[in-house]
């Protein structure tokens, strides 16, 4: 979770664009859009999710053993984990 003001509002920043993107999707539904279409907004609502998720994750592992003093293992655990959420 982020903690500092910088972070925070880089991250609700991030959540607004997103639910910019559901809301556009949303109407892109009732207007009765093309499926590829959909599926095209749909893979970058997931792909803006996914990237929001893995930057949470990320802060999350070198908050919690940040003090471990292991950075190199840090970066490890933290590639491995973006590998995982594409």
């Amino acid at each position: 979770m982020p903690h500092s003001a910088e972070e925070k509002k880089r991250v609700v920043a991030r959540l607004r664009r997103i639910q910019g993107q559901a809301a556009a999707l949303e109407r892109a539904v009732q207007a009765g859009t093309e499926c590829g279409a959909l599926l095209q907004q749909l893979a970058a609502l997931r792909g803006a999710a996914t990237s929001l998720m893995a930057e949470v994750f990320e802060s999350h592992l070198r908050e919690t053993f940040g003090q471990a003093g292991a950075p190199d293992e840090l970066d490890r655990l933290s590639r491995l984990a973006r590998s995982f959420l594409k």
